[in-house]
């Protein structure tokens, strides 16, 4: 009988852990003739002179739990790759607005491409812009992406997601008026 409550100890202490498991959201992408602006250097407080006119992308997302949440990128190739926390979310004309945490190596992992990534404290229901960029006007190129943590990590469609969505209804709808006359 007292291996039986061990076996169900071990099994519920099991599930216990299972649901406590941090969630991680993947995606890649590539900064490869993507907009430009002029990054700041890891401290966060000046633009860097040599990060100046730099292709970026940028995950705008929010989570549903807080806690710490782990940011990491892998650049593809041999670009060196460099990666910024915003919140509420980037604004190219004032990079210096809303930064909250930037790095540009990790050390070079998992072979010749740039690696960059941090841990930073999200707070539940927040927006925050993860964006991928390079160290100089010549790094660019394919990358992937994750963050993990605590709680469930959603992607907020940008403005002009929902531009196209609602263009696109529209277009449907006047479609389905015509076919009727």
């Amino acid at each position: 009988m007292p291996f039986k409550h061990t076996l169900l100890a071990l099994a519920l202490g099991a599930g216990i852990l299972g649901a406590a498991q941090a969630a991680t959201y993947s995606f890649s992408g590539n900064t490869s003739g993507a907009p430009t602006y002029d990054r700041l250097i890891e401290t966060l407080d000046i633009v860097s002179p040599i990060g100046g006119n730099v292709n970026y992308n940028s995950l705008i997302f929010s989570v549903d739990a807080s806690g710490d949440y782990s940011f990491a990128s892998m650049a593809s190739g041999s670009w060196d790759n460099f990666t910024f926390l915003y919140s509420p979310s980037l604004n190219p004309a004032a990079p210096l607005v809303g930064a909250l945490v930037g790095n540009d190596d990790l050390g070079d992992i998992g072979g010749p491409g740039g690696s960059s990534g941090f841990t930073y404290e999200l707070t539940a229901g927040t927006q925050y812009a993860f964006v991928t960029t390079g160290f100089s006007d010549i790094d660019f190129g394919a990358y992937d992406n994750s963050i993990s943590g605590a709680g469930n990590i959603t992607p907020i469609p940008e403005p002009h997601t929902y531009a196209l969505m609602i263009a696109g209804l529209g277009a449907l709808i006047l479609m389905r008026r015509r076919s009727r006359h």
